[in-house]
């Protein structure tokens, strides 16, 4: 549930928090956009069904005013913008999130929306003050909630989902790729001997999620790799040892995939997160 209202920034119309500042080199608008419902009377249409907001709900899409969106004069959200880089999600993906709704009431939507509220109070709290950040770690907490939620929602609706059985046998694969990413070995023969079952059905399962095998474990590695170059205790650690460690074993490979994925290089991300904690207020 949504804290009272002076806890919440004023926020002017079309105006949007940005959670976090997209890396050198990254398209700015390339954005994924939250709406925190605080109260009033709002509906969503997404595919000819309306599902009505409940006070800390979460509507996200690719535009600030996503166009299936009904509410009433008086009616309070506040806006959040986050640069799709940090989501670790595929860009056709994020294309497909407008109109999505999160219940602020339940699993990780209850998590990201009470972060949320947090979030926009600290900028509230700080509005006026020079220089000042709402915090980075609060930040990129809410962005992997947010990652993980868009997830969550793709998978529950989406089309050529695989149900029953095949559902939770992906379930397993996937949480057998996240425990072995540092194994420079996994691959589709090693996965598919692991679950016992034949590697033409691993391809199949994963081409109803509208990518490869391959795909899949890369990008993980990718997002293993980010998170990693920018933590401050890996400040010192060299690019090509991060890259060794979540399974790269060609160096020009990982950092052609890395600039492919996020728009920038493996150097420049890791410069850019030590600049960012440089500038982090005591």
């Amino acid at each position: 549930m949504p804290e009272p209202e002076h806890h919440l920034p004023d926020q002017a119309a079309g105006a949007c928090i940005d959670v976090l500042s997209p890396p050198p080199g990254v398209d700015p608008e390339d954005c994924l956009y939250v709406a925190l419902h605080i109260d009033g009377t709002a509906l969503v249409r997404r595919h000819g069904v309306s599902t009505a907001l409940a006070p800390g709900d979460l509507l996200i899409g690719t535009s600030p005013h996503p166009a299936g969106l009904l509410r009433e004069a008086g009616c309070r959200t506040v806006r959040f913008r986050l640069p799709c880089f940090y989501l670790g999600v595929r860009h056709g993906d994020v294309r497909r999130t407008g109109g999505l709704v999160a219940r602020g009431s339940e699993g990780v939507g209850a998590l990201a929306s009470q972060f949320l509220l947090t979030l926009a109070a600290r900028v509230r709290d700080r509005a006026g003050v020079p220089g000042a950040r709402p915090g980075d770690h609060l930040a990129r907490s809410v962005s992997d909630l947010v990652a993980i939620l868009v997830t969550e929602l793709l998978e529950e609706e989406g089309p050529g989902q695989p149900g029953g059985g095949s559902a939770e046998l992906l379930a397993r694969i996937r949480a057998h790729i996240e425990e072995n990413l540092a194994d420079p070995d996994l691959a589709p023969e090693s996965i598919a001997r692991a679950q016992h079952i034949s590697v033409r059905y691993l391809h199949k399962l994963f081409q109803q999620e509208g990518m490869t095998v391959g795909q899949w474990v890369r990008q993980r590695r990718l997002d293993a790799c980010r998170r990693e170059l920018e933590r401050p205790s890996r400040r010192q650690t060299s690019v090509s040892a991060v890259a060794h460690r979540w399974g790269f074993v060609s160096h020009s490979h990982f950092s052609r995939a890395f600039r492919d994925a996020y728009g920038v290089s493996p150097r420049e991300w890791q410069a850019y997160a030590a600049q960012t904690d440089d500038r982090r207020p005591s």
